[in-house]
Parts: structure tokens; sequence; C-alpha cells
């Protein structure tokens, strides 16, 4: 606000510099919609490590193929990641305490079978409760606990940060009762008295499309993801070793894709053979998805074989989009987003050999039809080796998504300038804002241009921002609209080298 000035003398203004940076979005939050042992239902949660995976979701199981596709995520340099788990039938355990009040496990599934309760030291209003889970060893210690339904020590309080057990009031919550005071270990098969069990639940039917597709009113399945605030990357693992989503739920997770500025990562039929993944069942598959939504989506074939620790070393099947997914997010670290994931720097680690091994002959029949190959070489070992998308068969003529890197790059610039500019809503409609515009805006595209995401020699060459008189008319500005054109000469992968090796006819004197 301008100085008033009052008296004569030298007065100090200081005017804002009009810079608004704008940040880059992450690139690489992958998002896993599947089956596990334990967690909330249908309701997105972040985690950074398998580790995290494993405390809320109950880790590696064999009924939960996203369980092994989060571990390859994780063990081919995957970073953040949103769990959504979805069920089909799964119960949950329940018991009363002796001093009254109800518990439930935290999440569904048989997993809260094996959780025991102990009340100690009940009386004078207040009781002791110790919870363990008998199958992961993980126990929760509550001290001086009230039945009352307010304050820091009531019970309903003190369990709404528990990740083993819920409160569920009975309406017959009694301070005064107690078991008696045990010795040794209050959990022990040998004095069942001295602890209280929750009911035996199943963990239910496999998933189905049902679950997985869920619905988007309600906001479940892979329309929980609604409920997240960005990913960037969709993996929707198998429903079971033996059932895998079809092209038809693959299309709408792609539509949803497109709509939240991501890519989804495609993992081809678990039956395809070299001859299916260039015929008519191709063809079929990709036909599935509308072409706008296609360009946001990525195929990769074949499985992997991979060792499973839940089945003594045995080498099983997997979908390869879980490790896929993680080449994508190391790639994204240590290069950019405008990288092409895919190359000698591309390796999937703990792969023993794939379902299908491919001669390059067998591979140039895939790559022109847009299906990426995971191939594996002398000294490399195991890489991906293809970067196109769903949009990227040579026959298409429509090209500006070919490769995956130019159309993440182009989402990345999207999210990025969407919420960076979030600002510019409701300010003055004049050239002074159009200014900063272009000031902000070029900032951040030179800064992406400082590392390499662009083509050219130059800015001038790699890309350009325009706001002015011309793009925004006065008929805009009379309808509130500004308008910012943004360009920029993305970086295409060099999938076919070329060397010409000529003999000399003779020396060449000096």
């Amino acid at each position: 606000m301008p100085v008033t000035p009052t008296y004569p003398g030298v007065y100090i203004e200081e005017i804002r510099s009009g810079v608004r940076t704008i940040t880059g979005v992450p690139t690489s939050i992958t998002a896993f919609v599947g089956r596990a042992l334990k967690g909330p239902v249908d309701e997105p949660q972040r985690i950074s490590s398998f580790a995290d995976f494993g405390r809320i979701f109950g880790g590696l199981w064999s009924g939960s193929m996203m369980s092994y596709a989060v571990q390859q995520y994780y063990q081919n340099g995957g970073g953040e990641a949103v769990i959504v788990r979805v069920d089909n039938g799964a119960g949950r355990s329940t018991v009363t305490l002796p001093s009254g009040p109800g518990l439930q496990a935290s999440s569904k599934g048989a997993w809260g079978s094996a959780i025991r309760a102990r009340v100690d030291r009940s009386g004078g209003g207040s009781y002791d409760l110790f919870v363990r889970d008998m199958g992961s060893g993980a126990e929760e210690r509550y001290f001086n606990v009230s039945n009352a339904g307010t304050g820091a020590r009531a019970l309903v309080n003190l369990l709404q940060s528990s990740l083993l057990v819920q409160y569920v009031s009975t309406g017959d919550e009694d301070p005064t009762a107690h078991a008696p005071v045990p010795s040794g270990d209050w959990f022990a098969d040998a004095a069942p008295t001295q602890y209280s069990q929750m009911s035996t639940v199943t963990d239910g039917s496999d998933i189905t499309v049902t679950q997985v597709e869920g619905n988007e009113t309600s906001k479940t399945g892979i329309y929980a993801l609604l409920k997240t605030d960005i990913f960037n990357l969709l993996v929707i693992p198998p429903y079971s070793a033996t059932a895998e989503p079809t092209a038809a739920t693959f299309a709408k997770a792609a539509k949803l894709c497109a709509a939240q500025r991501a890519m989804l990562l495609v993992d081809a039929p678990g039956s395809w053979g070299i001859d299916n993944a260039s015929g008519t069942e191709r063809n079929t598959f990709v036909a599935t998805f509308a072409s706008t939504d296609a360009r946001n989506a990525a195929l990769f074939f074949p499985r992997l074989r991979i060792a499973d620790p839940n089945q003594g070393g045995a080498l099983q099947s997997y979908a390869p989009a879980g490790a896929v997914a993680g080449v994508f997010a190391k790639t994204d670290g240590e290069r950019g987003v405008w990288k092409a994931p895919a190359g000698t720097d591309a390796g999937l680690s703990g792969v023993a050999e794939l379902s299908v091994k491919m001669t390059d002959a067998e591979n140039g029949r895939l790559n022109p039809l847009g299906v990426n190959c995971i191939r594996t070489f002398p000294v490399y070992g195991t890489l991906v080796w293809g970067s196109r998308t769903l949009r990227g068969a040579d026959a298409l003529a429509d090209t500006d998504y070919k490769y995956v890197p130019v159309r993440r790059l182009t989402l990345f610039l999207e999210e990025s300038l969407f919420r960076g500019t979030q600002w510019v809503v409701f300010e003055p409609n004049d050239e002074p804002l159009w200014a900063q515009i272009r000031l902000n805006v070029g900032a951040f595209m030179n800064s992406l241009f400082r590392q390499g995401a662009f083509q050219g020699r130059s800015p001038r060459e790699a890309y350009f921002v325009k706001c002015d008189s011309e793009t925004t008319t006065q008929t805009d500005i009379n309808n509130g609209i500004v308008n910012i054109v943004v360009g920029f000469a993305p970086l295409k992968p060099a999938e076919f080298v070329i060397i010409q090796i000529q003999q000399m006819a003779g020396q060449i004197a000096v």
C-alpha cells in the first residue's frame, strides 16, 4: 500500500518483486490398487518404503499380488507410493473386554483373529490395557485407562492412534470389573483365561473386477484415488495368481489417469506369447482404449520370473508393471522425467528369467506396434527395452505422444503450471498481470531448459511463453479469461542407432 506522506522528509516504501516461484510437481508417485492382508479399505494411504507397506498393509502375502508388485517397485528404485486396498468379503474381528467396552480390529481380514487383549489392575475407575498381535508380534500398552467418554485417558480417545484395534461402545462399560493379575506370559496359549481373544474371521475371497473398478460416485476401487492429492503412475496388479484385469478395466483406469494427468502402466496378459502380442489379440486389446486415453498408457511384455520367498524361493511369474514403475522412479530421480525409462540404465533387479525370451527379430515385430518389450542381454541383465505409449504404433498418424517421456514431460508441465498459476485467479486482467505471468512461467521453463529438458541450443529454440493482448482479447477480458500459451520442443529418445562403416580406398597423405 502506498505511503501517505504527512511531514517533510524521506519515506521508505517496500515494493513486491512480482516473482511467484513455480515449483515442479513430483513425477513418480505410484498408485497401486489391489488386495492386501490388512489395512484401510478404499482409503488411499501414502507410503515411502516397503517397511511402511508391511506396517500398514501386512507386508508380503501370497494372497496379494499387489504386495509383490509393491515389493518389486521398491527393489527397483521406487520412492513414494499411494496404496488403495480393496477386499471381497473379508470379516472384521471383535471382542468385548472384561471392563465392558468392545474392541474391533483396525481393519478387515483374518489377521485380526490373532489379536489378544488383556485388562489388568481394574478398579478405582481406571485400568491398564495391553493389546498384542500374535501374528506380527506388535504390541500396544495403555495405562490408567478410563471408560469415560471424554478426557485424555478415555479409551475412545487413546485408541484413535492404535494400529491394531478400534473402540466399540457396548453400552455396558464397567470400570470396576477386572481379571486376576497373571504371572508369566499374559498371552500364552496355556493361559487362555487371562486374555480376551478376538473373534475368528476370514480374508474373504479373491478380489474381482467389481472391487477394483469400484464406483466413481462413492469413490471406491480405482476411484478412491480421487481422494488423494496427486499420483503420477498407476499400477493394477493381477487380482490373484490366476485372474488379472481385462482390457476393459485398464481402459477405465486409463480414462481416470487422463483426467488426473497420470500414466497407466499396463501389464500384457499373462497368456500372451510373441504371436499374441503382435497379432489380432493385441489389436483387440488396444482398441478398447479411447485414443485420447491411450496416450496416457503404456503396455509392457512379457512377465517376470522371480523367486518367491513365501514359496521357498520357487520361481513364480509376476506382472512387470510394479518393477517397471520402480525403474520410472529411479530414472526420474537420476536423469529427469524427460529421459526415457528404458535402455542399459533401466535394469530390473531380482529377475531370474523372463516368461518369454525374444530375439531381435521378434522384438522388431512388437516395437512398431507400441508394445514395450523387456529383454535380457549379456552383461547388462534384464532391461526395459521400449518406451512407447499405446498411441506409439508406427501406423498411427498421430505421433505427438508416441513416446512415454514426451507424454510424461507434458503431464509434468501441465500439472506444475496448473498448480503454480492459481494465484492468477481474480487478479486484474491487464498488462501488469500478463507481465508477471510471462516472468514466472518463463523462469520455470528456463530452469527446465538449463536441466536439459528441451531440445534447442538456446531458450528461444527450446520454449516460448506468450501472454499478452494477442492471446487475451478484449472479449476474453470481458469474459474473465486470461490465455497463456506455452510451447516447448521435447526431447525424443534415440530408438534406432545407425552406425555407418566404410572402408577407405587407400591411405590419405598427411
